[in-house]
């Protein structure tokens, strides 16, 4: 059968959804020989994830990341695209169980931009690193013809070393823990597209974007080396695109409480009125982890006691012969739905 040569790249294969999974699919996965997926010993693109494992002769590894920027607007309540682009490849390699030791930056900007806002845009990107002791060891900088780029995109390289690799491989059993309010920056994003930043959740300042570096959560991974077996932030398509992933790669079934994800009140109700289930709203500064049922409990007790507050055991992994590679939400009233993989546009350039 012929192929359709009329297709084109529509604004939902790049939300982080079912779309992207399959053009990335199509693209790369099926293209790339198995042998080139990733480095001999280490992990690469045979197995997604939020980064690459790269193995190093003393048994450590370099974890490998990379990460384009190009949120709408690029100053929104809570940071702009420098902070959102540091942080998001700082968590990146945490992610993966890395401390970050290096990161690279190209910024590519569209002729007219002003100048104090690329400097500020600059000047948040640095401070974040400077607070993170993180060099920036390179990077590159072109301006495009007004017209061809909306405003200015951030692509970065974010560089760690781990010698307790996590890689995305949740069991049966395990505990899925989320460390914080989740869809906090999908909801600013979206109130701030649709022109209600005025809102006063956030003219108050008790709505913002959440982007923060998760640092402080490598001090707790590294107390349970060989219990944290998947570990994701909650970025495009939110905490369902995660365990929907986790589920489907793995022939899993996750269940998990609504009563007990944590979702802020504000978050919800503007979510609602808007029509999108806050589940699928981007964090930019939350871990969602798989963690094994015996160390769960205490793992939670030592987040909150290291600067997450907030953290919860919101449901677990399991086997089921009939729901393999699917996510199942036990509503307040004891029932479940499934909760679907997110698809089509739900926030344009969010991240």
């Amino acid at each position: 059968m012929q192929e359709d040569t009329s297709k084109v790249i529509e604004l939902a294969d790049g939300q982080g959804g079912v779309e992207t999974m399959r053009l990335l699919e199509k693209l790369f996965f099926k293209r790339v020989e198995e042998k080139l997926k990733k480095v001999e010993g280490g992990v690469g693109i045979d197995f997604p994830d939020d980064g690459a494992l790269i193995p190093l002769p003393d048994g450590s590894y370099l974890v490998a990341t990379a990460d384009a920027y190009t949120v709408n607007p690029p100053f929104f309540p809570g940071g702009n695209i420098g902070s959102l682009a540091a942080h998001g490849s700082i968590n990146d390699v945490v992610m993966m169980g890395g401390k970050p030791i290096a990161m690279l930056d190209t910024i590519v900007v569209e002729e007219g931009f002003p100048l104090k806002s690329l400097e500020e845009i600059v000047d948040s990107f640095l401070s974040v690193l400077r607070a993170e002791g993180i060099p920036l060891i390179g990077g590159d900088f072109k301006v495009m013809p007004k017209g061809q780029l909306d405003k200015i995109t951030i692509t970065t390289v974010g560089l760690g070393i781990t010698r307790t690799p996590i890689v995305d491989k949740p069991r049966p059993g395990d505990k899925i823990v989320v460390t914080d309010f989740v869809g906090d920056h999908g909801a600013v994003i979206l109130l701030t597209q649709m022109g209600m930043e005025n809102a006063e959740e956030i003219a108050s300042g008790q709505l913002k974007s959440d982007t923060k570096p998760l640092t402080p959560l490598l001090k707790v991974l590294e107390k349970y080396p060989g219990k944290i077996n998947a570990a994701r932030d909650p970025t495009r398509g939110g905490l369902s695109a995660i365990l929907n992933e986790w589920t489907k790669e793995n022939g899993l079934l996750a269940v998990i409480e609504d009563s007990k994800v944590p979702v802020r009140p504000s978050v919800k109700r503007f979510a609602e009125m808007l029509g999108v289930d806050p589940l699928y709203l981007a964090s930019e500064g939350v871990a969602v982890l798989s963690v094994s049922q015996d160390a769960a409990e205490q793992f939670v007790e030592d987040l909150r006691s290291n600067g997450f507050p907030n953290a919860t055991i919101i449901g677990e992994i399991r086997e089921h012969p009939k729901y393999k590679g699917y996510v199942l939400l036990k509503t307040d009233i004891g029932g479940h739905r499934i909760l679907e993989p997110p698809r089509g546009v739900i926030v344009p350039r969010i991240c």
